[in-house]
């Protein structure tokens, strides 16, 4: 394991916009180094020559690669060629670009979602290609296990220092509210406060509340990425979750409790519950000495007084 420090360091947060991003940015904003962001309007990372470009006139000492397309359920099934095409090319430019022009050290960012559908749980590292994938969003996560072997693949040709990190599930400031396209926590969290403006007696919730999730704080995603950055350097991606697990009908009543909703909870259980249970195995950035601070309960407290805050 060599030793990366970011102390008086130039770092360029690819994709700074993002929820994850921004919180990179949060983080490393405590840290004496230097900050380099672009927006997609002056950067498009889809053009190869442009981010080379970009990259030699810039010269960062590290890439924090946390841009891509993403989006939920919908969004993957109705857009394949384009989740699969964009993220492709963000990444391979990015990775191919920090080696033409020697950058001292790169992680890439992934997703729980490379692991197959069917994984032991919880996941460990080496369940990676095992088996098929989730064919919901096959696409999207075909495009990070490329980014984990690219990674790879230019540490073994070339030394050069790439990682990867797969992060859980992540919520926080800056998350999607929307109804339509949001992830669990948000949309409960607006659905659960909305209940609250209207004086409703109950919420209505998809399946039946039982299957079990892991989630973290994304200020903890983004202290675990800079960990890494600065104490991993290895071929295999390091998972970073919290390896701890709740079902979502607790997780509804840990909702309600954040926003001061006293209505009940109706399981709509037509509607699919998805996977039974999804877990990483953390144990690998554990023993590097790393685990994340913010609980669910205060973690959730402060996310929906950020919304309170920042909704329109």
């Amino acid at each position: 394991m060599s030793i990366f420090k970011i102390h008086g360091k130039k770092i360029w947060v690819a994709g700074h916009n993002g929820m994850v991003g921004k919180a990179v940015v949060r983080q490393l904003e405590k840290k004496n180094c230097e900050i380099l962001t672009i927006d997609r309007q002056s950067l498009d990372l889809t053009i190869q020559q442009d981010v080379n470009n970009w990259l030699a006139h810039n010269k960062p000492d590290a890439v924090i690669l946390c841009a891509a397309k993403v989006g939920g359920i919908l969004a993957n099934d109705r857009y394949p060629a384009e989740f699969i095409y964009q993220n492709l090319m963000i990444e391979a430019n990015i990775i191919n670009a920090a080696y033409t022009n020697e950058i001292s050290k790169l992680l890439f960012l992934g997703s729980s979602c490379i692991y197959p559908k069917h994984a032991p749980q919880p996941m460990k590292e080496s369940a990676l290609l095992t088996s098929p994938l989730e064919n919901t969003n096959e696409w999207y996560a075909l495009a990070k296990i490329a980014g984990i072997k690219l990674c790879q693949a230019y540490r073994k040709q070339y030394g050069s220092n790439f990682i990867s990190a797969m992060p859980t599930n992540l919520y926080g400031p800056y998350d999607n509210f929307d109804l339509e396209t949001s992830h669990v926590i948000p949309a409960l969290i607006r659905k659960t406060h909305e209940a609250k403006l209207n004086n409703q007696n109950e919420i209505i919730v998809w399946g039946t509340g039982e299957p079990l999730r892991e989630f973290m704080h994304v200020d903890d995603c983004a202290d675990g990425i800079i960990f890494l950055l600065e104490n991993y350097s290895d071929m295999e991606h390091v998972n970073l979750g919290t390896g701890q697990e709740l079902s979502i009908g607790d997780l509804i009543e840990m909702i309600k409790s954040a926003v001061g909703f006293k209505g009940e909870t109706e399981f709509d259980t037509s509607k699919p519950d998805g996977t039974p249970r999804k877990l990483l195995n953390s144990e690998k950035i554990q023993a590097l000495g790393w685990s994340p601070n913010i609980s669910l309960q205060k973690g959730l407290k402060a996310t929906y007084q950020w919304y309170l805050e920042n909704h329109k």
